[in-house]
């Protein structure tokens, strides 16, 4: 007897990618760190909203209008991405001097740049003057979530390097968050240059053109590496919802030391105010005389 089960491994993929994602807003509002990664926050909140709408309008708007759709929130994704980078960079290294900031974010950008040049093609110049808005955003969005990648692999392993020097230790949740960004960047460029690749091969080889079969299986291939990828965001997804579940490990230690112990009853000179003396006390014991 065989059973017949409903669900591909894309759909079982998005309801955890999904559900991960809602856990880990409730984490985030309920454990009160949106005050400390707000741009973070947003950043999950928008995937959580563009997997919802990409799910449930796909078949129901006409196609164009979801393309739109589709090109508008990733350019807001990208934009968002760049600006949870630049937060968690300040909470890692909060303790840097200006011109080491400076001289960071400029050394970040210029490899950026270099790798958005050398990755991928680009239309001519002439195309894109003479295209529609539309596919302008398109170029906008893909490039931007080339480059958003590759800063964020560069800030992460920034972090890992040197982040203990300043406010981001292993434990800390900027450098956490930076770990599990990283390590979905990496993942996504993987998955592009193996598939870049393979279709590179495929045509290059008549007979895989030529062949149904051959073509089919090629597809099948992109549909399993896509899955991999999707189940690696999901392992990054749990990585964020138990860190930021548990607070960091010197946050108690820190309020400890801030606060004075009961037992130890403070001194005159650190109080400020102390038991004054008794009255007979004082008139027996010679002071200071007012003219001095």
């Amino acid at each position: 007897m065989h059973f017949h089960f409903p669900f591909t491994a894309a759909a079982i993929l998005w309801t955890l990618t999904f559900a991960a994602h809602l856990v880990l807003l409730v984490v985030l509002i309920g454990r009160e760190r949106i005050a400390r990664f707000p741009w973070f926050t947003a950043s999950v909140a928008l995937t959580a909203f563009r997997l919802l709408a990409e799910r449930l309008l796909s078949n129901r708007l006409p196609r164009m209008t979801m393309i739109e759709i589709v090109l508008v929130t990733s350019a807001i994704s990208v934009a968002i991405g760049l600006l949870v980078l630049v937060e968690l960079a300040r909470r890692s290294f909060g303790g840097a001097r200006r011109v080491t900031w400076v001289g960071g974010a400029l050394a970040l950008m210029a490899a950026g740049v270099v790798v958005l040049r050398f990755w991928g093609s680009w239309p001519a110049w002439e195309a894109i003057k003479d295209g529609s808005p539309w596919q302008l955003l398109q170029l906008m969005a893909q490039k931007g979530s080339l480059l958003l990648d590759v800063e964020t692999i560069a800030v992460g392993l920034l972090v890992a390097a040197f982040g203990y020097r300043y406010n981001a230790g292993w434990r800390s949740h900027a450098q956490r968050i930076v770990i599990g960004l990283s390590t979905a960047a990496i993942g996504e460029l993987g998955f592009q240059a193996i598939w870049e690749s393979i279709v590179r091969s495929a045509r290059a080889n008549l007979a895989i053109l030529d062949s149904m079969a051959e073509r089919n299986r090629i597809v099948g291939l992109g549909d399993k590496l896509s899955n991999a990828n999707s189940a690696l965001f999901v392992a990054v997804l749990i990585w964020w919802i138990v860190t930021l579940w548990f607070d960091e490990p010197w946050a108690p230690k820190h309020a400890t030391e801030a606060a004075p112990s009961a037992e130890e009853p403070l001194s005159l000179d650190e109080a400020g105010t102390g038991e004054a003396p008794d009255a007979t006390e004082a008139e027996s014991e010679p002071g200071p005389s007012v003219a001095g």
